[in-house]
C-alpha cells in the first residue's frame, strides 16, 4: 500500500510539474511573447507587418516545443503553422497588416469545420481527441471506449462537438471583425488572448454539464434502477478527460 501511495504521489507530483511547464510555454510563447516583441520592434521603428510576422516566431517555436516534448505531431500544432505561414506571406505580399493578423482565424475555422464534418463520422472528433489524449491501450483508454456503448455518453460528445465546432467558428469571426474594427496593436492583443478565455468557458461548460448529468443519472436510478441510471450519468465520465484535452489543445493554438 505505501509503495502504490508514493507511486500515486510521484504520478501527482510528475503531472503537475507537466502542467506548470505547458503553461509556461503558453505564458512565454503564446502570449507575453509575440506581445513584447511587437511593441519592441514598433518601437524601433519597424513596419506594422514586419513586427508582426517577427513576433509571430514566438507561437511557432511554442508549437514546435509542444512537439518535441511530447514526441508526436498534433494536428493543432499543424494547423497553427499553417495558419501562421499563410498570414506571414499573405502580408509581406500585400503589406496589409491585417492580413497577418487573420492568420489565427484559420486554424479555428478549420478546426470547428472539422468538429461538425465529424458529426457524420463513426465516432465524432471531440471523442477522437479524448481517446487519444488518455490513450487507447491504457486500462482507463479501454474502460473510457467501452462506455460508447451507453446512449447518454454517445449523446455527451456529440453534444460537445457541436458546442466545440459552432463556438470556434463563432471565435474565428469575432477576430476578423476584430481585426477590421481595432488598431493592429490591439487585435494582437485580443487574438492572443480570447483563444485561452473561450477555451475556460467551455471547460466551465463542460464541467456544468457532467455535474448536471450525474445529478440526473442519481435521479433516474434513484427511481428506475441502478442500471438505467448508469447509462444516463455516463456523460459525466466524458466531462474530465475532454476537459483536459482542450487545455492541451489550447496550448497549441
Amino acid at each position: 500500500m505505501t509503495n502504490g501511495n508514493q507511486r500515486g504521489g510521484t504520478r501527482d507530483r510528475t503531472r503537475d510539474r507537466n502542467r506548470l511547464v505547458d503553461l509556461a510555454i503558453i505564458a512565454v510563447f503564446d502570449i507575453a511573447g509575440p506581445l513584447v516583441a511587437y511593441s519592441l520592434l514598433r518601437s524601433a521603428g519597424q513596419s506594422a507587418v514586419t513586427a508582426l510576422v517577427l513576433s509571430g516566431a514566438f507561437p511557432a517555436l511554442g508549437v514546435a516545443a509542444g512537439l518535441i516534448r511530447h514526441r508526436r505531431v498534433d494536428t493543432i500544432g499543424v494547423l497553427v503553422l499553417a495558419g501562421i505561414a499563410v498570414g506571414t506571406v499573405l502580408g509581406l505580399l500585400s503589406g496589409d497588416p491585417r492580413l497577418v493578423l487573420v492568420e489565427g482565424s484559420v486554424p479555428t475555422a478549420v478546426f470547428g469545420l472539422l468538429c461538425l464534418g465529424s458529426l457524420w463520422a463513426r465516432r465524432p472528433l471531440i471523442y477522437r481527441f479524448a481517446i487519444e489524449f488518455i490513450g487507447a491501450d491504457t486500462p482507463r483508454g479501454r474502460d473510457f471506449e467501452s462506455r460508447w456503448d451507453y446512449p447518454g455518453f454517445r449523446h455527451a460528445f456529440r453534444l460537445f462537438t457541436v458546442v466545440w465546432g459552432i463556438t470556434y467558428l463563432a471565435e474565428a469571426a469575432a477576430r476578423v471583425i476584430i481585426v477590421e474594427t481595432t488598431s493592429t496593436a490591439t487585435a494582437l492583443a485580443v487574438s492572443k488572448v480570447m483563444p485561452y478565455v473561450v477555451s475556460a468557458a467551455l471547460v466551465a461548460w463542460m464541467i456544468a454539464y457532467g455535474r448536471h448529468a450525474r445529478r440526473e443519472g442519481e435521479r433516474i436510478a434513484a427511481a428506475q434502477g441502478a442500471a438505467q441510471g448508469a447509462a444516463q450519468g455516463a456523460a459525466q465520465g466524458a466531462a474530465e478527460p475532454v476537459a483536459r484535452a482542450s487545455r492541451a489543445a489550447t496550448s497549441l493554438r
